[in-house]
């Protein structure tokens, strides 16, 4: 039985399942966090889109012209993405004991993390959601991520009962090594969302995916 228990700064964690690269924040610091593990037996990953939804997207932190005014903060409950038929509730999760941030339960796949040291969804700057995209029993919240195309919408229901929903700009891979932490963790004036799960190659002996994958998106609407 794999002990499922969060790990802090590590290339390879084979006790774990799935995969996960983002960055804990810590004041100003920005520290690269890797956590994979064990893939399923499970059928092939959609092909990321990395170049092919990158074509004319608008960069993250863009000024755009639909942009509604943020939002006042809070919780965010739930991330619904119609596009790729995902529905999930969202757990917000800080650091762990040891100072790393903590990740979404193994027990419950189908539950994606709002990252609790960034905005909320739809008040100004950068959300990040993140989530596994697979473990041993098969695909987790964010298998279909990179299938997302831009345009597309993603709603967070939030604990004031209010709904911000934002457009995608883009999805792109990006090698763990060069992993984006100023596009992810930006501090645009807007509001905007990422997504942040893995995906590229994965690699059996080493326990790891060889990219991340990250979805952007501004705030269309509020409601």
């Amino acid at each position: 039985m794999p002990d499922r228990r969060p790990r802090r700064f590590r290339r390879a964690c084979e006790a774990l399942s799935g995969a996960l690269l983002f960055v804990a924040l810590a004041g100003a610091a920005r520290n690269a966090l890797v956590v994979s593990g064990p893939r399923p037996p499970a059928p092939a990953r959609p092909a990321s889109h990395a170049s092919a939804q990158d074509n004319g997207a608008p960069a993250p932190g863009a000024q755009h012209a639909d942009t509604p005014a943020p939002m006042a903060p809070s919780t965010p409950l739930r991330v619904s993405i119609a596009s790729i038929k995902l529905e999930a509730p969202l757990l917000a999760l800080g650091a762990d004991s040891k100072g790393g941030p903590e990740l979404p339960p193994y027990a419950m796949p189908d539950t994606a993390a709002w990252l609790r040291d960034t905005p909320t969804p739809g008040a100004p700057g950068a959300a990040v959601l993140a989530g596994h995209v697979d473990t041993p029993e098969g695909p987790a919240v964010f298998w279909k991520i990179s299938a997302v195309p831009v345009g597309a919408s993603v709603d967070i229901t939030r604990l004031d009962g209010s709904t911000a929903t934002f457009t995608v700009d883009r999805v792109r891979a990006f090698p763990r090594s060069t992993f984006p932490a100023d596009l992810v963790y930006a501090h645009p004036s807007g509001a905007e969302l990422r997504v942040v799960t893995c995906g590229g190659t994965y690699d059996r002996a080493r326990h790891e995916y060889s990219d991340n994958v990250v979805l952007f998106a501004h705030l269309t609407g509020t409601h």
